[in-house]
């Protein structure tokens, strides 16, 4: 049985009475109403009409696709931020390029020059070095909307940040109002990267709230956490820390098996927080205390101003800021630390 013919965008201008032009432009949500949208996409589907990707990449100079660079695909959360954004550009006719930074400052330098020489739209990043002075090149030459942190000295198109200051507040004065004073926190930051807010914030928060600290890097799997758990948990109990702050719930989910190879239990024998509230969090016995972001909140966000930068070709300088505020889900994996014991513990 013979194929049937494409349906044009002419034929879907008469079906609507509207020209080509106006047609194009509702294709694309651009410079018609709501109204007009939803009446030539109704005529495009009854037509069964379909833009053909490379005469619309031709005539408009877009790939249609859209970079995202991810900082560690091993972290369970960035697996659910990175299915949640493709979804969320295919639903604005889009389509993502899915890289892995892998905790790598020069990886993802390499990555993000690839992707901008592939002539990707616009480029989704959740950096690894957001101070890299290398940010600055890849925003001059096409959109990009960071997430987590903003890029330092560089004109990106939009940022959805969050308000790390807060998160780990958050999460530092709720260990210590549980009698927590000696705290290991286990971040994926590197050496070469020291100046990441969250952990700027932490080092600060915890000489304000007199907690002894140890941080320690540890990879963003579970395994990989596991690893640098252990090594925290095989010292003297008298230099083992009463609680661990994981700066990724990944992390979290290592510290929980380093602890139960030690016959150490959560929270009796240690207290341990997440950072990033994955759904799996929830099902851990006992459940992981965490602090949300709100994933899907980041996604509508990330996906948006990506969305509007591309479709704006350049017309607008205005950087969009979205600010993402924390909130603490409490469950069962902080307990009472040695300090609990002696009564309330102050918050000054």
């Amino acid at each position: 049985m013979p194929s049937r013919k494409r349906a044009t965008i002419r034929e879907v201008a008469r079906a609507t009475g509207l020209s080509p032009a106006a047609v194009s432009y509702a294709l694309r949500g651009l410079q018609v109403s709501e109204e007009t949208i939803a009446r030539v996409r109704r005529a495009a589907a009854e037509l069964g009409y379909e833009a053909d990707p490379i005469a619309r990449a031709l005539a408009s100079g877009r790939t249609g696709m859209i970079g995202l660079l991810c900082g560690s695909l091993e972290d369970l959360w960035q697996q659910s931020l990175a299915v949640g954004i493709g979804r969320g550009l295919r639903d604005n006719d889009r389509y993502a390029l899915i890289l892995d930074a892998a905790g790598d400052p020069r990886r993802e330098y390499m990555l993000a020059r690839q992707l901008r020489d592939q002539r990707v739209d616009g480029l989704i990043v959740q950096p690894v070095d957001p101070a890299s002075p290398y940010w600055g090149e890849l925003c001059e030459s096409m959109p990009v909307v960071a997430i987590g942190d903003a890029l330092a000295e560089a004109p990106s198109a939009g940022e959805v940040v969050f308000d790390n200051r807060a998160g780990v507040t958050m999460a530092l004065e709720h260990l210590r109002a549980r009698g927590h004073r000696r705290i290991a926190v286990l971040t994926p930051t590197r050496a070469s990267t020291p100046d990441r807010p969250a952990d700027v914030h932490v080092t600060a928060e915890a000489r304000r709230l007199g907690l002894d600290i140890t941080v320690v890097t540890a990879a963003q799997s579970a395994h990989g956490a596991a690893e640098a758990a252990g090594a925290l948990l095989d010292r003297p109990a008298d230099e083992r820390p009463h609680a661990v702050f994981c700066f990724a719930d990944s992390i979290a989910y290592g510290v929980y098996a380093a602890a139960s190879t030690r016959g150490l239990r959560i929270p009796d024998d240690l207290s341990v927080m997440g950072y990033d509230d994955h759904p799996m969090s929830a099902l851990l016995t006992p459940g992981l205390t965490s602090v949300n972001w709100d994933i899907d909140g980041i996604v509508r966000a990330a996906v948006r101003l990506v969305v509007e930068a591309v479709d704006a070709d350049g017309q607008t300088t205005r950087r969009r800021r979205v600010v993402q505020a924390p909130d603490l889900r409490e469950r069962g994996s902080v307990g009472g630390g040695p300090a609990y014991a002696t009564g309330p513990v102050s918050r000054e």
